[in-house]
């Protein structure tokens, strides 16, 4: 069962409020994704620490519906 984009950006805005998301759909799937969040939230987190976030976010539909997610974190431009 694949997963919509919207579903995934809507678990990581629950869980990172002020999060800016983007999402492509990588093998046209809805399996493989490659996701953009940027959140001010992150300012003063390691990289590491960012990607457990959104990680802890995905959680229950990781290796499940969501197969795949290539992430890339950082903060917005100031």
């Amino acid at each position: 069962m694949a997963m919509d984009a919207s579903e995934i950006e809507r678990l990581i805005k629950r869980r990172i409020p002020d999060a800016e998301v983007t999402i492509r759909d990588l093998a046209g799937d809805g399996d493989h994704y490659a996701a953009t969040v940027l959140a001010e939230s992150f300012r003063g987190k390691s990289r590491v620490q960012q990607h457990q976030i959104v990680y802890e976010a995905l959680k229950a539909e990781m290796g499940g519906k969501l197969h795949a997610l290539a992430l890339q974190t950082g903060t917005p431009e100031r």
